[in-house]
Order: C-alpha cells, then structure tokens, then sequence
C-alpha cells in the first residue's frame, strides 16, 4: 500500500486510520455478488480472513447491508478491500501486509477510511478502541509501520485518541445536558420526583459506562434517562444524540489524515 501523509484537515469529512492486525480469525464466506456472508454460506465464491480489527469495525459502524468487497482476496485470504455503509457513515478497510511477506497475522495492517458526519465518525472508532481492548496504532513493527504508512507512530496515536475524546466528549456532554434539565424540574411537583429519581439513578449509570467507555451502555442509560424526564414533564425539550450528531457538521475539528489514497 503505498500512501504518504496528508495535510491536517484537507478533507473534514474523511477519516483515515492505520490499525495493527493482531488475530486474522474470523474466517468468513464470499457469496456470488462479492458479499460478505458468514462461513459455510451456500453457494459461496470463495473464503477471508477477516481479522479482529475489521470485525471491530463493522460491529462499530452499526446496522448495515453485507459488505462488498471492491477487491476480493485471491492468492492471501487475508488481502482485500471491503466497503460497508450504515446511514449516514460510508466505511472502506483495506487489508494488507506491511512486513514479512504476510507469512504471519502479525504482518497485516488495516487502513480504515470512515466518510459522514465527524459526531458519527468519532463515535464509531471510540467503539473500535473499546470493542478490540487495545491500541490499534501500536504495531508489530514500528519502522515498517511508519515507513508504508507515510506518518510516525504518534501521529497515528492523536490521529485516533482525538476521535475518542471527541466522543467521550460529546456523550459526556449529553449526561451533562440532562442533568441540568433534571435539576430544574426538581421541586415544581411532588409527583414526578420518584420520576426524576429514575432519572438519575440512570445517568448515575451513563456516566459509570462511560468511563468504561460502554458505548451502548451509555446510550441505553441515556435513553432510560431521556423516558423518564419527558414521563415527568412532557413540555421539556432534550437534543437527542442523533441531534448533536448532525450539528457536529457545523463545528468541524480538524483530522489528521495520515494518507490519501492513490
């Protein structure tokens, strides 16, 4: 792969990200249309090696159709180009060897670009980070890492520790948002304080998940606490985190692209 490093935010809407392979399992199917499909597949066109950090990815970018590949493996199961998309986030992972010849798992890197909205973006690679329970920026074989890649390896640790802080700022921001709403609605009626109760025991529990770096965790509590303060005033007006996704266009961060494609 040949790439070299780019200017710090010369396309906001684009993220490109290097990760170090550490399991090629899982193996998977290849349907006729170029479909990803689970192993065994009936009528499959051929076998991948999909790895732990393309698996992560996917799991990250939500509900999507089966990926295509735009390059099938042929001669390594385990060297391809996949394409998935998921409402507003288009996702492509590139497979590839960056040492050793691809002989071992540890020879392969993923270059993952993630195109949408920069609120949705970073939450999907806070979800990669938590999902993998490791630094995919630290590879096998620095100099090897930094020579294909065109960036060294602290570059590649901000390209990706600042869209984890962006989104553990954004839903840390959320929780926050709905505490101070909670609090005002505090003492205009009796009735609704057991409500309220519920509502913070359930953003006692967001901001536990979030320092777990439980995503889901954290929208699920979120949502409890979201239920709960419309039940006890129907009037109060809450920006969802779809909401604030959309509005994260408006307040741009710059990327450090750390490629661009040839």
């Amino acid at each position: 792969m040949d790439s070299e490093a780019s200017e710090v935010g010369s396309d906001p809407s684009r993220t490109i990200l290097y990760a170090q392979v550490r399991e090629g399992n899982p193996q998977m199917s290849i349907d006729e249309e170029d479909r990803l499909r689970p192993l065994n597949w009936p009528e499959s066109g051929g076998k991948v090696y999909l790895g732990d950090v393309a698996q992560a990815a996917l799991r990250a970018l939500g509900p999507h159709d089966p990926p295509r590949f735009a390059e099938s493996p042929v001669f390594d199961e385990q060297r391809w180009v996949l394409v998935s998309r998921a409402n507003e986030l288009t996702m492509t992972i590139t497979s590839t060897a960056y040492w050793g010849f691809g002989l071992f798992k540890s020879c392969f890197m993923n270059q993952i670009e993630i195109r949408g909205p920069y609120g949705l973006r970073a939450r999907c690679v806070h979800d990669i980070v938590a999902s993998l329970g490791h630094k995919p920026w630290e590879p096998a074989r620095v100099s090897k890492f930094e020579s294909v890649t065109g960036a060294k390896l602290a570059e590649h640790r901000v390209a990706w520790e600042e869209l984890v802080s962006r989104a553990s700022e954004g839903m840390s921001e959320e929780i926050i948002e709905l505490e101070d709403v909670t609090r005002r609605l505090r003492g205009k009626d009796e009735s609704i304080e057991g409500i309220l109760d519920s509502a913070e025991t359930a953003l006692y529990e967001a901001r536990m998940a979030l320092a777990d770096r439980n995503a889901p965790a954290v929208e699920r509590a979120l949502g409890r606490a979201y239920t709960a303060i419309v039940e006890a005033d129907p009037s109060t007006e809450v920006r969802s985190s779809e909401m604030r996704a959309s509005e994260d266009l408006l307040d741009e961060v710059p990327l450090v692209d750390l490629s661009e494609e040839e």
